[in-house]
């Protein structure tokens, strides 16, 4: 079979491929741009909430990023440096190994809680972050001018007062988890 001529529409088809690289030229400039008014937008909030949010809610909001990067970081620690997998594992071992010993039972439990105790401090310290986190963000709801409405009850030293409270209550519970 011989080749076939180049027709004008084999032509108009050849040429459509350079238009829709210009098309994709200017789908780059396009993003390049959206992502410039993305980072106006991150500026523009910024300098709202520096102008309009209340120096307490500031303070409050600087707290609970400071929670924040304490549970991020009890938990890399966790993560990365904690051996609790593997206490765990030879806790098991030595359940086995005392199924099968003569030894008296009573001194195999008694080395149990000590051997999980370190993942007990870290529950309880992780615990401790979210739910001062939490306790936070409530406060934060409460005292924020802007729910003044929601909250008409609800003076700013009762939520202060609860929020205190309930951070003592949620300490105490802490505090014995860990043994």
């Amino acid at each position: 079979m011989a080749p076939k001529r180049a027709t004008p529409s084999s032509q108009s088809a050849s040429s459509t491929p350079s238009h829709s690289s210009q098309s994709f030229k200017t789908t780059t400039s396009t993003s390049s741009s959206s992502s410039q008014s993305a980072q106006d937008i991150l500026i523009g909030a910024w300098n709202n909430y520096l102008k309009s949010t209340p120096q307490r809610v500031k303070l409050i909001d600087v707290f609970m990023v400071f929670l924040v990067v304490v549970g991020a970081l009890q938990f890399a620690y966790c993560v990365l440096a904690g051996n609790y997998a593997r206490a765990e594992e030879k806790l098991e071992r030595r359940c086995v190994i005392q199924q099968y010993a003569s030894g008296p039972p009573d001194a195999w439990a008694d080395m149990m809680p000590g051997m999980l105790q370190p993942f007990n401090a870290f529950l309880s310290g992780f615990s401790a972050t979210v739910g001062q986190f939490v306790l936070t963000a409530s406060l934060r709801i409460q005292t924020n001018p802007e729910n003044k409405e929601e909250f008409k009850s609800v003076s700013h030293e009762r939520a202060f007062a609860d929020f205190v409270l309930g951070s003592l209550i949620l300490h105490f519970f802490c505090v014995n988890f860990i043994n």
